[in-house]
């Protein structure tokens, strides 16, 4: 497994990356309050089979954590990480948090969803509201 960093509009996002690069992305997208640590044990696995990428998100573990004078924490404003990555195609695993966002990517381009695994994740409306 490999630890590396990625500028994300201005913002360091840190990642896991496993596996082939030539092989088919599976992108793992975490929960709240973790972060991408928590697939340490699963990457491997997955790494026979595809390229995995692990992200923490804005906030989160090892990445840029701004103000909220400074950064508005949005669901959209945590999808950039695939665009700085230069990733087409991809299979996602979103869990609690990572929900969201990964159903705005998949929403957004869903010609480059290959499928999605969910664990937790919510794909209602209601669901995003206020706890």
């Amino acid at each position: 497994m490999q630890y590396k960093t990625v500028n994300v509009d201005g913002l360091d996002v840190f990642y896991r990356e496993a596996g082939d690069p030539s092989k088919p992305a599976f992108v793992l997208l975490h929960g709240f309050p973790s972060s991408s640590s928590m697939f340490r044990n699963l990457m491997p696995l997955l790494a026979r089979d595809f390229h995995v990428l692990a992200p923490d998100l804005i906030g989160f573990g090892n990445s840029a954590a701004p103000s909220r004078e400074s950064f508005e924490y949005t669901f959209e404003n945590l999808t950039g990480f695939l665009a700085a990555l230069k990733v087409d195609q991809y299979f996602l695993y979103v869990f609690d948090y990572g929900a969201p966002i990964g159903f705005r990517l998949a929403m957004r381009q869903p010609e480059r969803v290959l499928g999605i695994v969910s664990q937790n994740g919510n794909i209602y409306q209601e669901g995003l509201g206020p706890k």
